[in-house]
């Protein structure tokens, strides 16, 4: 929304805020807007759920437009929605804010510092104090998020096509091709994993539900073209069977891990699906039920000898064959000479 239509609105709200509230030619003759401009303008209020309310004068033939009196709060220059924060709500707010080290040094950080100024705005004085305590028990964590400068306008691109439900044209970096790949995508949700932001997508040419890393996106462009909303397409569901962002054929395993590494898998929960069985010695058995074989792999090798597959065979093949490898690989690579 451009600054004059929100300067607009505020007025606006100043105006109905009133306890005489304001006439349709008050308001127009004010924000210097025509009749019909004025109804789309109390149409756009409504739909941002301000109680915004009509009445009549005793006579009963003019027009007031008010907002509901026990919804506004006076300020010096302005009469805006009452904000009421609880503790707990204002701990969320922080909690969100500390989660979006994905955006550091991008334009999207600079707007929702500036978003949470705004709000700062509307709070009494008291609530300070309580929000410089509430920064002080969160340290945003940006150790291994991507960098997303420059790439605010992709972003704001898919957004917009993700709402009208538009398809777009892409030029997309595959890591296993190493090119740059043009395709049309129907753009379906943004999800966050490990400090990386992700796309789900369906290519309507193979109607396939595909992911996409968004920092890999060189070249956007919102086609005319909309599409339905895959009405089989659940993307949470999908998330949770995936072990980390890649989704292809399940896969069931049995995997025995140390007495040392145990105490580490009991205090969370890794898979949606997944049963514990303890052992006499501190041990266990972790059986899961998920999907992304190369990502559970990953996970398993992270845990070196203190995990280690006991089915399927393929996977403790898998496995096997890829300590084989590195194995090899440290007896066979030369160490530089010490300078």
């Amino acid at each position: 929304m451009k600054e004059k239509q929100i300067a607009r609105l505020l007025k606006a709200v100043d105006l109905l805020a009133r306890p005489d509230g304001a006439t349709i030619t008050e308001l127009g003759e004010f924000l210097g807007m025509n009749r019909r401009s004025i109804y789309r303008l109390l149409d756009t209020l409504e739909s941002l759920n301000f109680p915004v309310y009509d009445d009549r004068a005793p006579a009963g033939k003019i027009k007031r437009w008010r907002l509901q009196p026990d919804y506004v709060k006076r300020l010096p220059n302005l009469a805006m929605p009452e904000l009421k924060l609880s503790f707990a709500e204002m701990l969320a707010l922080y909690l969100l804010k500390g989660e979006a080290t994905l955006y550091e040094g991008t334009r999207l950080e600079a707007e929702a510092q500036s978003a949470f100024e705004k709000i700062g705005a509307f709070l009494p004085g008291s609530m300070f104090r309580q929000i410089d305590k509430i920064k002080t028990l969160f340290i945003a964590q940006s150790k291994f998020a991507k960098d997303y400068s420059g790439k605010e306008a992709i972003i704001d691109t898919l957004a917009q096509a993700m709402l009208a439900q538009k398809t777009c044209r892409v030029e997309y970096f595959s890591f296993q091709d190493e090119k740059g790949k043009r395709y049309r995508i129907d753009p379906l949700h943004f999800f966050e994993s490990n400090g990386g932001m992700y796309l789900f997508v369906r290519v309507p040419r193979h109607d396939t539900i595909r992911t996409l890393a968004v920092e890999r996106i060189r070249e956007i462009e919102i086609t005319p073209d909309r599409f339905d909303y895959p009405a089989d397409f659940e993307p949470q569901r999908l998330l949770a069977d995936a072990f980390d962002i890649i989704y292809d054929d399940p896969v069931a395993a049995k995997i025995h891990v140390s007495a040392d590494q145990a105490k580490y898998i009991r205090e969370r929960k890794f898979f949606r699906n997944q049963e514990i069985t303890e052992n006499a010695d501190g041990s266990l058995v972790l059986e899961i039920r998920t999907s992304g074989t190369a990502d559970l792999k990953r996970w398993i090798l992270s845990m070196g000898a203190e995990a280690i597959v006991l089915a399927p065979d393929s996977l403790r093949r898998q496995i096997r064959e890829e300590i084989e490898s590195l194995a090899a690989g440290y007896r066979n690579a030369s160490i530089p000479p010490k300078n």
